[in-house]
C-alpha cells in the first residue's frame, strides 16, 4: 500500500513539473548579451515579447534562418534596451521596407 501511494505521488509530481514547464514554451527566460556577426546576418525576423501572460521578462526574440540540418528554427532572446539590439531591429525594419 505504501509503495502504491509513493508511486502515485511520484507520477503526480512528474505531471506537475511537466505542466509547469510547458507554460514557458514560447517565452524567453533570459537574455543573450551579444551575438556573433555571422548570426546577426542570418536573422530573418523578430518579435517582441511583453511581460503579459506567462512571460516574465520583456525581450526581443530574433528568429535565425533555419538550416536544412536543423529540425526547427533557432531563436535568440535579447534585451530590447541594449543599443546593439536596437541597431539590429533598425536594420531588419529597413530590410523589410525594401
Amino acid at each position: 500500500m505504501k509503495s502504491q501511494a509513493l508511486l502515485l505521488l511520484l507520477v503526480l509530481s512528474c505531471m506537475y513539473l511537466c505542466l509547469a514547464q510547458g507554460s514557458y514554451g514560447n517565452c524567453c527566460l533570459g537574455y543573450r548579451h551579444a551575438l556573433a556577426e555571422r548570426v546577426k546576418k542570418n536573422i530573418e525576423s523578430y518579435r517582441m515579447q511583453e511581460t503579459d501572460g506567462d512571460c516574465n521578462i520583456r525581450a526581443v526574440v530574433f528568429m535565425i534562418k533555419k538550416k536544412p540540418s536543423h529540425a526547427k528554427q533557432w531563436t535568440r532572446c535579447a534585451n530590447p534596451d541594449e543599443p546593439w539590439v536596437q541597431k539590429v531591429i533598425e536594420k531588419l525594419n529597413m530590410r523589410k521596407q525594401k
